[in-house]
């Protein structure tokens, strides 16, 4: 273990924690860019924001990470599907979500945030150290 492997690992767990609590305390966010074809975007986004904070929590174990870093691969994958509505929404119009406008350079920049977070948690699922 070296220093920069310990605080990709703990930025992770601060990462997913705290964008899965954001879920339940301001879901509006999140429930714009649910595809519109999902139904009951309300319990999808609460049960987005149990995985992330799960995932995050699993980090913390040697024995769970591998499989807490897959999921959040996993994740990764089937929110593509957000940022494509993102892209589609940023498209007709810069939209605001939160506090931010998303204009169709930044819908399509975080196209390529979701590959290095793929390889984030690639490169997690691998470290074998306790954290604490």
């Amino acid at each position: 273990m070296n220093l920069w492997q310990k605080i990709a690992l703990w930025l992770m767990i601060i990462f997913y924690f705290g964008a899965g609590v954001n879920h339940f305390i301001k879901p509006s966010p999140y429930l714009t860019i649910i595809p519109p074809y999902l139904p009951y975007p309300k319990m999808l986004n609460y049960i987005a924001g149990f995985f992330e904070i799960t995932f995050a929590l699993l980090l913390f174990s040697v024995k769970a990470r591998k499989y807490a870093c897959w999921g959040i691969i996993l994740m990764l994958i089937v929110f593509l599907s957000s940022h494509i509505i993102m892209i589609q929404k940023a498209n007709d119009a810069p939209f605001l979500l939160g506090n931010w406008t998303i204009t169709p350079f930044i819908a399509w920049l975080r196209i390529p945030f979701q590959v290095i977070f793929v390889f984030w948690a690639y490169w997690c699922s691998r470290m074998k150290f306790n954290l604490i």
